[in-house]
């Protein structure tokens, strides 16, 4: 089974479904400009040169520049925390001729829901999310594409139904 579907958009970057074992998939992961990795060895250089900074302020008799540099450092660690605890957020979308998975990462924790194919339903839901339900369960898609895009994503996906 050949995956000729027009490549939906992901935050400006191909994302077509690929074929795995006969099963379709698409990803959509969340567009990050920096690995969790690469913010942690920033966050570590960043907090060394400051802290580097107030000792020589402490050196020089300015004391109290040493706890505003430790409250600087806790407040932007806790902010890189957030950031990099969603940086690997995605969603996936698997489909074969017995089952449509729908998994969806968030903050490290992923939630999965399992449809019959012959029975799920696809639309572009109020929210402006794709929403595909069946059998008494539903999941939402779409968190990361751009909103535009998300009607031809749906199309898509229901043309691929059809197929499998």
């Amino acid at each position: 089974m050949a995956a000729h579907w027009v490549s939906t958009l992901d935050s400006g970057s191909f994302c077509a479904p690929s074929e795995q074992d006969g099963e379709l998939v698409w990803q959509f992961k969340r567009n990050c400009s920096i690995s969790p990795k690469q913010l942690l060895f920033f966050f570590v250089s960043l907090a060394l040169a400051s802290s580097f900074v107030a000792m020589l302020t402490w050196e020089a008799g300015a004391t109290l520049v040493t706890p505003f540099t430790v409250l600087e450092l806790l407040a932007l660690g806790a902010a890189l925390l957030a950031y990099a605890r969603h940086a690997a957020d995605r969603e996936r979308v698997v489909m074969s001729a017995q089952l449509l998975v729908v998994e969806w990462e968030s903050a490290g924790r992923i939630e999965r829901v399992e449809f019959n194919p012959r029975w799920a339903r696809i639309v572009v839901g109020e929210k402006g999310l794709i929403e595909i339900s069946g059998t008494g369960r539903q999941a939402f898609i779409g968190r990361y594409t751009r909103p535009e895009r998300r009607e031809k994503l749906a199309r898509d996906l229901r043309r691929a139904l059809l197929v499998v």
